[in-house]
């Protein structure tokens, strides 16, 4: 069958089943107890997110945005800094992993209209969501946890992450208009138009208000469902091109990282390390995230350290580097298909980190 020969070519996922029975041989947690190592409320986010955008995607308004638009700006590099502006503010208010939806259908379908190197524009965006994501305690996953964690307001959390959101963004535009030429842009010679679904559409747009709310509200599966339901009625041919296999591979991507960060030897390691250093906390939370994710990283270490902010920081920064580092590097990829290079992303991450994180390191203390 045509979806389990592409499961099967899935390379993540062939990774990440492949390393279940060693896992399973180390770890004492039963296995009864699996499934609570998995985030369903970010599952079901995910599920939701890709039918929304899927259907805003097959309404065509996306690439009929999109010819607007790259007959209006000026050239390559305006357009790359004004994605990567555009990614890090959405990620401060609608989460990193909802920016990276909104934005990146619209980045390949600006790829399909002119002459641009579409996977760097998707490495760029990936980095953009991690930079601006880190200001609120909205923005990404261990955020939440870690304000939740901290009992600090929310304004208070944003002054205290704000010199290090500024200084990655800043860093980052840095970055783009070192990484696009400033040539203008070349039109490739026009298909034929697509009609504009309109009931598609706006059926798409009015649904992402209440389902953004009910995530809000700790919802997700409600709003799931309700997007599930819907489209199943009046659209189940949409449904059946949904990337189905990004969930599978997520779902085993929170077990495998579980069972490995639940290890007596991985806990004692890091407890060993002397994380009630400041200065020790914030390099051990940024190589942790290079091998377990920094969510991951950030619930292990909170168990060890009260300081929360250099946490926050350290995972903040973590999140670059290597794709596993935050979960939105691997959303950013998978949504991208073949546009999105797994080399091409760490030369331009990995730099970014090592450089990102020794100025981080000369801030005033927070």
């Amino acid at each position: 069958m045509r979806w389990l020969r592409a499961l099967l070519g899935d390379r993540v996922l062939l990774v990440l089943l492949l390393a279940l029975p060693p896992l399973a041989w180390a770890t004492t947690l039963p296995l009864a107890r699996w499934p609570a190592l998995i985030d369903f409320d970010t599952l079901a986010a995910l599920a939701g997110l890709l039918v929304l955008t899927k259907a805003v995607e097959q309404s065509h308004a996306l690439h009929l945005a999109g010819m607007r638009l790259v007959r209006r700006v000026p050239g390559e590099r305006s357009l790359a800094v004004g994605l990567v502006i555009a990614a890090a503010l959405l990620s401060m208010v609608l989460t990193n992993d909802v920016a990276l939806f909104v934005l990146l259908p619209f980045t390949l379908s600006l790829g399909r209209l002119a002459q641009l190197p579409v996977a760097r524009l998707v490495v760029f965006e990936a980095l953009a969501v991690n930079a601006g994501s880190a200001l609120t305690p909205i923005g990404n996953p261990q955020n939440l946890f870690l304000w939740h964690r901290s009992g600090v307001g929310f304004g208070d959390f944003m002054l205290a992450m704000l010199p290090v959101v500024a200084l990655a963004c800043g860093l980052l535009v840095a970055f783009a208009v070192c990484g696009f030429r400033g040539r203008a842009l070349t039109l490739l010679p026009p298909a034929e138009q697509p009609a504009l679904d309109r009931p598609l559409m706006l059926h798409a747009l009015a649904l992402y208000a209440p389902f953004l709310v009910l995530m809000h509200l700790h919802r997700a599966p409600l709003a799931c469902a309700l997007v599930l339901g819907l489209f199943a009625w009046w659209r189940p041919r949409l449904l059946a091109r949904m990337d189905w296999g990004l969930i599978l591979v997520f779902a085993l991507m929170f077990v495998d990282l579980g069972l490995l960060a639940g290890l007596a030897p991985v806990r004692a390691a890091v407890a060993g390390l002397g994380v009630d250093q400041p200065a020790r906390l914030y390099w051990i939370g940024i190589g942790l995230s290079q091998l377990i994710s920094n969510v991951p990283a950030a619930i292990l270490l909170a168990r060890l350290s009260d300081d929360w902010h250099t946490l926050a920081v350290a995972v903040s920064v973590g999140g670059f580097g290597c794709v596993v580092g935050s979960l939105a590097n691997l959303i950013a990829l998978r949504l991208a298909g073949r546009e999105g290079r797994m080399l091409l992303f760490h030369l331009w991450s990995l730099p970014f980190l090592l450089l990102l994180a020794l100025l981080v390191r000369w801030l005033p203390p927070g």
